[in-house]
């Protein structure tokens, strides 16, 4: 009840705070007497709205609860049988945005021997998040991630994914 309360509050508070700066547009300076003007100094009134060349229109706003969805970077990875497979230290997205794959910094003794391999995102498993000390699952062996060619950016990735899971990467032109 109180997340939904929460989420009510959210979206009155952007509707004001959007409504609030066209509203001072409309509204005449305070202190200003429109009686004290004379006729002849006023601008002729305009029919025609006008808009600045560059306004934006107003974002959309969406409200995400709570428990509905969790940030994945510095997440622990876990194999399906409990081993540690290391934590995701990056997301990759293709050319259109799509998510593609996560990274994991696997092996190593607190940091040091530690190297960064690359899974298919198909291949993680989010089901079991609750909080921040709960961990993804991926659907690889210890033995097949350790196998993995190491990530290195600015080179072509090679996607360690599920059994029969990745599809390539068609390229855009």
């Amino acid at each position: 009840m109180r997340a939904i309360g929460a989420s009510i509050l959210g979206a009155a508070m952007v509707m004001a705070l959007t409504a609030a700066p066209l509203r001072a547009a409309e509204d005449p300076p305070a202190g200003r007497n429109e009686a004290a003007v004379p006729p002849a100094a006023q601008p002729p009134v305009s029919t025609v709205p006008v808009t600045p060349k560059d306004a934006a229109p107003p974002p959309s706003v969406t409200i995400i609860g709570a428990s509905e969805a969790h940030g994945v970077l510095g997440r622990d990875v876990r194999s399906a049988a409990g081993e540690d497979m290391g934590r995701i230290v990056d997301v990759i997205v293709d050319r259109t945005g799509h998510v593609r794959a996560a990274a994991i910094d696997f092996g190593g003794f607190l940091g040091v021997g530690s190297r960064k391999i690359v899974v298919d995102w198909n291949a993680l498993r989010f089901g079991k998040i609750a909080n921040k000390k709960d961990s993804i699952t991926l659907e690889l062996t210890k033995a097949q991630v350790a196998a993995a060619p190491e990530y290195k950016e600015d080179t072509p990735i090679v996607v360690l994914g599920a059994s029969g899971s990745l599809q390539p990467l068609q390229a855009i032109q």
